[in-house]
């Protein structure tokens, strides 16, 4: 981890959900505290898992759609669901193994960290600061704090903006899809970690200068090497 200087990085942008905390535990009770208040069917962890990463309102819309709700259903669905995430946030999840020591040693390489999740910003603050890893990152964006999410590359971009650096010389690190066509469109380096929720798609078919089964696996001189 401290090729940095060939590698000419100045900074790592990191996805939340399924990168670095495993939520999927918060969502599941969320949504079922959500369907639930509605008088709608529980929804099972299966689908949930495949149905995250797109944003708090897509999660929600296919949610309703999943247990034949009408569409109409939305407003007093997000309601509750904001309602119930935040009573649960975090309770149910869990640091991955490797994140604490990887996000370290991206630091120590040098490099400034920045969060971009398309969770919304409130929750994704609170989540960070309550598994102990908000001092890491100097800018935290959620879901909420442009007009799109990912896969959009403007996130990456805007975020890239507010740290100051490069695409090309920023690196985004994720766990699926939508992370991937981010930083491809960004023209940012990418790397996957092979653990999270990439929507039941095998994550390793995504193309990326590297896939890691831990963050404290990623290697930046083998990651320069490939790119």
């Amino acid at each position: 981890m401290n090729a940095v200087n060939a590698l000419r990085l100045d900074a790592a942008i990191i996805d939340l959900d399924g990168t670095m905390v495993d939520t999927l535990g918060d969502f599941v009770v969320a949504l079922n505290a959500m369907l639930a208040d509605l008088a709608l069917p529980a929804v099972e962890r299966g689908f949930v898992e495949h149905a995250i990463g797109k944003g708090s309102e897509h999660l929600i819309r296919r949610t309703l759609a999943h247990v034949g709700a009408a569409p109409e259903a939305f407003d007093a669905a997000w309601a509750r669901y904001q309602h119930h995430y935040g009573l649960v946030n975090g309770r149910h999840a869990e640091l991955y193994p490797g994140v604490a020591e990887g996000l370290r040693q991206l630091q120590a390489a040098g490099l400034k960290l920045a969060c971009l999740t398309n969770k919304p910003g409130a929750f994704a603050r609170a989540l960070l600061a309550a598994k102990g890893i908000d001092h890491f990152f100097a800018v935290v964006h959620g879901g909420d704090a442009f007009a799109v999410k990912k896969p959009d590359p403007l996130p990456l971009l805007k975020t890239c903006e507010a740290l100051g650096t490069q695409p090309a010389r920023t690196l985004m690190v994720g766990d699926s899809s939508n992370d991937a066509e981010a930083a491809h469109g960004a023209g940012c380096p990418l790397a996957l970690v092979s653990y999270g929720y990439n929507h039941g798609q095998p994550v390793r078919a995504l193309r990326a200068h590297a896939h890691v089964d831990r963050l404290d696996e990623l290697d930046l001189a083998a990651l320069h090497a490939r790119a």
